[in-house]
């Protein structure tokens, strides 16, 4: 293990016992999982908290520091109960629980539960039909949410001192993928970020609040890894998208990016590999004042590997033309 990592899981022990003699007890986030009739992912995050308190007391303040302050529990044993099933799975070294359980369960939304001792939560789950042949991978930051990530002191701003209510939408994204979901239901969508699962909740009601699609979030550690000194985001989404295409076969993806930071040479690698898996790439363009802010734009190709269509636009209206041409939606009059 990277001696930074070392370093990190020292501090974290160091805290999680200074936490316990204070009085905290572990508690579950459950985080929105999802799978197929045969096998669920089961994802949420254990951490200390005060005894007794709310749950709507627990991760709801929305400076975004605050999230970063909770004191995650490694190794750390939560039972799950899946209908009557039960199985014990243990958290990683960031307390974050992430683990495939074979179920039996009827496709839509469901709801599992997760205990640590006391502690006991429902998280939801969404099960996709076999017969389900689309999907949904959007990119969160300026993608879905203006935030102008790859400055890395915006990204910093953003990130620990925005109040969550005031990050701002794209605009009319959020119609562009109800439209999907609705032209195309019992579909998954997954949101797939490089931000910390420290944020989750914060994406979480973000995304209610804006009325996006539910769907699960998949997100990252935070800090150094076991290998290097920090996480890479690029290949937690390669990584994630290759999951993706094992877990679900028979599901060509609609992979929603920006081209602000890698998302369009990612989605082009990943169409290279696996054709069969993507049925379009749709990249949204930043505003020349968001390009200036991010940085500049991503200098990938911009067109779709292997035949996969390739289409951009500056927001949700310019999306939905796009996915009306071809064929996603339905045009209306």
């Amino acid at each position: 293990m990277h001696w930074l990592a070392r370093l990190e899981d020292v501090w974290r022990r160091a805290r999680e016992r200074r936490g316990i003699r204070r009085g905290l007890v572990a508690a579950v986030i459950p985080f929105t999982g999802y799978g197929t009739r045969q096998e669920v992912r089961v994802l949420g995050r254990v951490v200390l908290r005060r005894p007794g308190a709310a749950p709507s007391d627990r991760f709801t303040k929305i400076r975004g520091w605050r999230s970063f302050l909770s004191i995650p529990v490694g190794d750390a044993d939560v039972e799950v109960v899946i209908g009557e099933a039960r199985r014990t799975i243990r958290t990683d070294r960031g307390g974050v629980l992430d683990a495939a359980i074979p179920a039996h369960l009827a496709p839509g939304w469901t709801a599992i539960r997760l205990s640590i001792g006391s502690d006991e939560v429902e998280a939801p789950v969404f099960v996709v039909d076999d017969g389900v042949s689309f999907g949904v991978v959007s990119d969160v930051d300026d993608t879905v949410m203006v935030t102008a990530l790859p400055r890395r002191l915006l990204a910093a701003w953003n990130t620990f001192v925005v109040d969550e209510h005031a990050r701002r939408p794209v605009p009319g994204m959020a119609v562009a993928y109800t439209r999907l979901w609705q032209e195309h239901p019992g579909s998954p969508v997954i949101y797939l970020s490089t931000g910390a699962w420290n944020v989750a909740p914060t994406l979480t009601r973000f995304l209610e609040r804006n009325v996006y699609p539910r769907g699960a979030l998949l997100l990252t550690d935070w800090g150094p890894t076991h290998d290097r000194w920090f996480r890479s985001g690029a290949e937690h989404k390669r990584a994630s998208l290759e999951r993706l295409a094992r877990e679900f076969p028979g599901v060509s993806w609609l992979l929603i990016g920006d081209d602000g930071q890698h998302d369009e040479e990612i989605y082009a690698e990943f169409a290279a590999a696996h054709p069969e898996s993507v049925a379009a790439i749709a990249i949204r363009r930043l505003t020349p004042g968001q390009a200036v802010l991010a940085g500049g734009r991503s200098s990938a190709p911009t067109h779709g590997p292997h035949g996969v269509p390739w289409v951009s636009a500056e927001d949700g209206p310019g999306m939905i033309e796009e996915f009306e041409r071809l064929g996603l939606l339905d045009a209306i009059s």
